[in-house]
């Protein structure tokens, strides 16, 4: 079965970094948008990064421009997110997701179909 699995969330002080890791076993999404979204208890999943197959363009929503970067490594079947400056509103449950169509690029939790389990950030003020 196809599976995503996120690791690399804990704790952090606000000012700090963490890096997300999400791995995919039972396919390959070589060809395939990949992103991260965030959700907090209580309220809708939100985007936060998109990258396309070939990490040509990325997507950034704008709360994190500017302090997370999304890539990839096809060789791995991975896609990670570098978060820096945390603030104590980044804290949520972090989703890796893997769209089906070849090509493009979304920000909407609707264009994707495969998601891995998340990952808890929390960070103190």
């Amino acid at each position: 079965q196809v599976r995503l699995v996120e690791s690399g969330g804990g704790l952090v002080q606000a000012g700090g970094s963490l890096r997300l890791s999400c791995e995919a076993t039972g396919r390959t999404f070589h060809n395939n948008a990949m992103a991260w979204f965030r959700q907090v208890a209580g309220k809708e999943r939100m985007f936060v990064a998109a990258i396309n197959w070939n990490a040509a363009s990325t997507l950034y929503a704008d709360s994190v421009k500017g302090r997370f970067t999304i890539s990839r490594e096809h060789a791995k079947n991975a896609v990670y997110l570098q978060m820096n400056s945390l603030k104590p509103e980044d804290a949520a449950v972090y989703y890796c997701a893997a769209a089906t169509p070849i090509g493009g690029i979304y920000s909407n939790t609707n264009d994707y179909y495969y998601w891995g389990q998340g990952t808890q950030v929390t960070v103190s003020s």
